[in-house]
């Protein structure tokens, strides 16, 4: 399942995060096969915002946010 851009997600950890995918980056081989697929995320840390570049899609499956993603609905 591919997330759409906008959906937002909480992270795992003693410190859970809100994040918002921003992008999504595809890995293509030389014969032109989906080798990957990673996702952009972005959260706010002391009012800056924060860019984790390499978010795989079973992170988002966990948190997923069922009120606030466009995914869940």
């Amino acid at each position: 399942m591919e997330y759409p851009i906008g959906t937002q997600f909480k992270t795992r950890g003693k410190v859970p995060r809100l994040c918002t995918v921003t992008d999504i980056l595809k890995t293509y081989n030389s014969a032109g096969e989906l080798v990957k697929i990673r996702y952009v995320a972005q959260h706010n840390f002391m009012g800056q915002k924060i860019n984790d570049y390499d978010v795989v899609a079973t992170t988002i499956a966990m948190g997923l946010m069922p009120a606030a993603s466009p995914a869940c609905v």
